[in-house]
């Protein structure tokens, strides 16, 4: 009686949770990315650094423009006019207020291009962070459609430990009928009922699963309140057909890592490039108009004038300046050639991964074709009296070992193709 009351609270409790899981909304592959897409704080994150980046391209064109500056002071002093002009004349010092206003600009007439680098670098450093935007674009699309597919793989792992009760209550009522009749032993009761008690294990295991895997989608997704839809089965199954060496050279070509390094070393050049015109004079013109005295109406006076500023002598900074710049470059050539070879290892992963959850699929259908027609067979031998227990529950046992494993090569194949879209940046059609 308390195993019955026991499988009826369970199949109420799965019952609720699928009416509720019905009565939600349903998402597909791609909502689910878009959704992503606006909401994980990570693409913001990244997003708010590309703004940064722009802004600091303005910084470096503003050398380009007058820069224009307002002055007003307001003094009290005291002095005499020996001191004021620096004479010998003796006259007595006297008390007064002194006031000075006025506005002055400053001009770059010509730096020999030492702006224009400024500006070329700040775009390169700009198109980099754009790109390393991109990567975390495509690092959480990869960790939704895992997620994504791991809601799938779990609800069918769970539907699989439900019918594995099933089937394991229908045959402890067929031996437990057969003990009565006296055509059974106790043994064979006894021993359906271990096995029905590891299956309703495993069923609130599987229902754990798919909760778990909600929450993972929800993080991934980057939201902060429940996970209020459910998702769209799309578990089928299409050739993706590509080779290794149409692969990589997607890979080469689109993936953002490596436009992020050449970006980058577009930048270190116009750095250096700037750096180089310190050795150069920079003209730059100048002017102010000022009103000044000690007692309003302010007298008014001005002057323009042009500078031609060179460095003679700086203690070797601008020479150390460059070489610094240049180990940079060095440096991101050498990172560029590391994330290549990472690319490569990573594509070819991918590649030999698909084609083994391919060919799992083919043999993982197979084998659950043939555990089911295995367990029809031993519930025929055991009803006639032919079989053992033992022999059922073997059956029972491969035929959901197989069912599971048809699931996880499901999995395994659409997570597989999930990995190559992102290792070679174009769209295979994992949704």
């Amino acid at each position: 009686m308390k195993r019955l009351l026991l499988c009826v609270a369970l199949c109420s409790l799965v019952a609720g949770s699928a009416a509720a899981d019905d009565a939600l909304p349903r998402k597909t592959l791609s909502e689910c990315v878009a959704i992503a897409l606006a909401e994980h704080p990570s693409l913001k994150a990244a997003t708010a650094s590309v703004q940064a980046g722009h802004e600091r391209v303005h910084e470096a064109a503003s050398n380009y423009l007058p820069q224009v500056t307002a002055l007003y002071s307001a003094a009290r002093r005291n002095t005499s006019a020996g001191a004021r002009t620096g004479t010998a004349v003796n006259t007595p010092q006297v008390t007064f207020n002194f006031y000075d206003t006025g506005v002055s600009f400053t001009q770059v007439l010509f730096d020999f291009g030492q702006t224009l680098h400024n500006i070329r670098a700040a775009q390169g450093s700009e198109q980099a962070l754009d790109a390393d935007r991109s990567t975390q674009q495509a690092t959480v699309v990869l960790n939704v459609k895992q997620a994504y597919f791991n809601v799938l793989a779990a609800r069918r792992l769970l539907v699989v430990a439900d019918e594995t009760v099933g089937q394991n209550q229908k045959h402890l009522e067929q031996a437990a009928g057969r003990f009565r009749v006296g055509m059974a032993a106790k043994f064979d009761v006894t021993q359906v009922q271990v096995q029905l008690a590891q299956a309703e294990l495993n069923q609130l295991t599987a229902r754990n699963n798919v909760s778990l895997a909600r929450e993972t989608l929800r993080n991934a997704l980057g939201l902060t309140g429940p996970l209020d839809f459910d998702v769209v089965d799309n578990f089928d199954v299409h050739a993706a057909q590509i080779n290794e060496t149409d692969a990589l050279a997607a890979a080469y070509d689109k993936r953002p890592e490596l436009q992020s390094f050449r970006a980058q070393e577009f930048a270190a050049n116009e750095q250096i490039a700037a750096l180089q015109t310190n050795y150069l004079p920079n003209i730059s013109g100048n002017g102010n108009y000022m009103w000044s005295g000690s007692e309003y109406p302010l007298q008014s006076n001005w002057d323009i004038g042009a500078n031609v500023n060179l460095s003679i002598f700086s203690g070797g900074l601008t020479t150390a300046q460059i070489g610094e710049q240049k180990f940079n470059l060095a440096n991101i050539r050498f990172n560029e050639e590391v994330e290549r070879q990472g690319i490569a290892l990573e594509v070819r992963q991918a590649t030999l991964n698909l084609q083994q959850a391919q060919e799992s699929i083919r043999v993982a259908a197979k084998a659950q074709e043939s555990a089911r027609e295995n367990l029809e067979l031993a519930e025929g031998r055991y009803n006639t009296g032919v079989g053992s227990i033992i022999e059922l529950t073997d059956a029972q046992t491969s035929r959901t070992s197989a069912e599971a494993s048809y699931v996880q090569a499901l999995y395994n194949y659409k997570t597989s193709l999930a990995a190559l879209e992102k290792a070679t940046a174009q769209d295979l059609g994992s949704e």
